[in-house]
């Protein structure tokens, strides 16, 4: 059974909390906050004391400018104050991030990212962590908690960098075929050579309950804009049949293909075709608001996950 699930994208923390407050009312599974946040951790530790059922996660914290070990203490606070109801997302993020706007090196992202995963797993799992490796060499006590910790994952390498280390492979704007036709088997394939089962593919789409689909599209083409522009995302678009986009557009084919907006009904009735051709165990609806009230926009979207959820 799918699980559907929000990610919120509030302007500030107190907004953001605000957002994740009604989702527990509303009965929302689980909030999301992107590396695009304000600081996630810290606005999820102040949500979780606000909140009482309400899952939190990142997707994802990128790993170059975080130590793992300071966001391992970071995840076992959180533990502390929500047992149970945290999933820590990392990832590498994108080489012109990394490098134009932290001036850090990006180099070699999946050996880096490996490696990241499993000084977390070390410190989280076993309370502590002794571990040489190329880019790591750790050797200090942590706090032990039960925190899954799932990886970013947008090519076949990556995704089955996820089956092999992870407890989940975040996808990020993937059109449905591509996520079944080579994210599922790259990820089943990478669970395989590790001996375990395949962990959850938890894919994203964009979700925007509103009278004015046109608006909605305007509005998706602006914050899809970026993506086409990333090489990663680029090359992930070429392999989804999207040459055009991969080319750097941000196309029609493309808002139709990661993109629910219109009434509840056809918003309701994209997001389960959307987890059905994808085969995703878990679909993030990042929520949109194109309407005079931000508010009233969110809460229409997060009643459509939150009724999904239900079924």
């Amino acid at each position: 059974m799918t699980r559907f699930s929000i990610a919120l994208h509030e302007s500030g923390p107190l907004a953001t909390i605000s957002g994740i407050r009604l989702a527990d009312e509303v009965g929302v599974g689980a909030v999301w906050l992107t590396s695009g946040s304000a600081e996630q951790m810290t606005i999820l530790a102040a949500a979780a004391v606000q909140t009482r059922r309400v899952g939190l996660g990142t997707a994802v914290v990128p790993t170059y400018p975080r130590h793992p070990l300071v966001l391992a203490q970071q995840a076992a606070v959180l533990h502390a104050l929500a047992p149970g109801r945290f999933r820590l997302g990392v990832g590498p993020s994108h080489q012109p991030l990394m490098e134009d706007m932290y001036g850090l090196p990006f180099q070699r992202p999946l050996s880096h990212l490996k490696e990241y995963v499993a000084v977390l797993r070390q410190a989280l799992g076993e309370g502590k962590a002794d571990f040489q490796g190329e880019h790591f060499r750790v050797k200090m006590p942590a706090a032990a908690a039960p925190v899954p910790i799932l990886v970013s994952a947008l090519r076949e390498r990556s995704f089955a960098l996820a089956g092999e280390i992870s407890e989940g492979g975040i996808a990020w704007i993937c059109p449905a075929p591509y996520l079944r036709e080579r994210a599922l088997p790259a990820l089943q394939e990478g669970a395989r050579r590790a001996g375990r089962p395949r962990p959850p593919l938890i894919a994203h789409a964009f979700l925007c309950v509103t009278p004015d689909q046109a608006l909605a599209r305007e509005d998706a083409r602006k914050r899809l804009q970026m993506y086409p522009k990333l090489p990663f995302y680029a090359a992930m678009l070429r392999a989804s049949g999207d040459e055009e986009a991969g080319q750097g557009a941000v196309t029609d084919r493309l808002i139709d293909a990661v993109v629910a907006c219109g009434d509840a009904s056809r918003c309701a009735d994209w997001l389960r075709k959307f987890a059905e051709t994808s085969g995703a165990d878990e679909v993030i609806a990042s929520l949109m608001s194109v309407g005079e009230s931000r508010v009233a926009d969110l809460e229409a979207g997060m009643r459509v996950v939150a009724a999904l959820s239900a079924q």
